[in-house]
């Protein structure tokens, strides 16, 4: 219930803001403007798909509730939020205090109840994928943060979110971590003398691939698994999870090149999938997720050009706005705040092509709360 209980809170944050805040606040700038658009338009083309198709779309696994009216929460908590002007460091510890948490969770799970992949009662796909972001965040505070013994405390929220990810057996977030580091290692390079920052970067490397070999994590197993089923989709057995991704994406592509424009909308896209699973004999299990396990294809196939249009100002106009931040000779504090900001819109991109986060609950709060979330501190940073 958290995805629900945590954005109606920011929510409510956010209209106490308006209502009691007498502070000044500034006009909005032109990149206000495109951030907010980007929400805007992301939730006003989903809203139009659900009136012309009269379905609304059901999260994954059945959770959340008026999916395409959350980017337009998000963007009415930003305007609350920013008469509030919270302090940066409660990205910092925010974050943090998730990733200890995902790690104990994953902890005592896989440890004390002896199960094969953490999952929090969750799918292990979400749960392994927000613990890993939600511990390269805390990383990336380390760099803003002073304290000696509050740069260890997230340095070892920085461990249990790379644990418990390892502990959930999510290979999709393992192959996105390396495009993290690099994003932290980027947007730090020129503040850090380049002995310090490559030995950090390759101490962690070095550390996760020590944990990955350990036989507790099966993170060899889980690899292994993979290649496994590489080989056995060429030799035709299909009901491996990589042979039903595959067979989900063929049907999406050809699903979006019969109606580029607008898509197939919510609801007919399953019977006209179920279609075409049938005419190529695909595997049956394809029928049974409702989704096809990619953001971009599952967008694509439901609302067209103009759906996947939308899909890519919602990813492209903040990391825009997050690089040009960096441009200069910005103090730590912005610095470390527009990196996070790269870090959450890269790691969805790279969940993304695996996974359709967003349609998850999970996945869609955490994407918009932690990109608002950059975004309000940032700019209250600079003001």
């Amino acid at each position: 219930m958290a995805y629900a209980v945590v954005p109606l809170a920011a929510a409510a944050l956010a209209l106490v803001a308006f209502v009691r805040s007498r502070r000044t606040v500034t006009v909005l700038s032109r990149e206000d403007i495109w951030f907010l658009a980007a929400l805007a338009a992301f939730s006003l083309i989903w809203l139009a798909d659900v009136a012309r198709t009269g379905v609304w779309p059901r999260a994954i696994e059945r959770g959340g509730l008026w999916l395409p009216l959350w980017p337009l929460l998000a963007a009415f908590v930003w305007l609350g939020w920013r008469r509030l002007r919270p302090p940066a460091a409660a990205l910092w510890w925010g974050a943090g205090l998730g990733a200890v948490l995902a790690g104990l969770i994953a902890g005592w799970e896989v440890w004390i109840l002896g199960h094969g992949r953490a999952d929090n009662g969750i799918n292990p796909i979400p749960f392994g994928m927000l613990s890993l972001l939600l511990g390269t965040l805390a990383w990336v505070g380390v760099f803003a943060l002073r304290s000696g013994w509050a740069r260890a405390g997230l340095l070892l929220a920085l461990a249990f979110g790379l644990g418990a990810s390892l502990l959930s057996g999510t290979r999709g977030s393992w192959v996105v971590f390396p495009a993290l580091v690099a994003v932290v290692g980027l947007g730090f390079w020129r503040t850090l003398p380049r002995p310090v920052l490559g030995i950090g970067v390759t101490a962690l490397l070095g550390l996760l691939l020590l944990a990955s070999l350990s036989p507790t994590v099966a993170v060899t197993e889980r690899v292994g698994q993979a290649l496994e089923s590489v080989d056995q989709y060429d030799e035709g057995k299909r009901g491996n999870s990589f042979g039903v991704r595959v067979e989900m994406w063929r049907v999406g592509v050809q699903l979006f090149s019969e109606r580029p424009l607008f898509g197939w909308g919510e609801g007919r896209l399953q019977e006209r999938r179920n279609d075409w699973v049938a005419a190529w004999d695909l595997h049956p299990a394809v029928s049974k997720h409702d989704q096809l396990h990619s953001d971009l294809i599952d967008t694509a196939a439901r609302r067209g050009l103009v759906g996947l249009g939308s899909l890519l100002m919602l990813y492209g106009v903040p990391l825009l706005l997050f690089a040009r931040a960096l441009r200069g000779r910005p103090d730590a504090t912005t610095r470390a705040l527009a990196v996070a900001g790269l870090v959450v819109v890269v790691a969805f991109i790279g969940f993304g092509l695996t996974q359709s986060m967003l349609r998850d609950a999970r996945g869609l709060a955490g994407y918009l709360g932690l990109i608002t979330a950059c975004w309000c501190l940032l700019r209250a940073h600079e003001k």
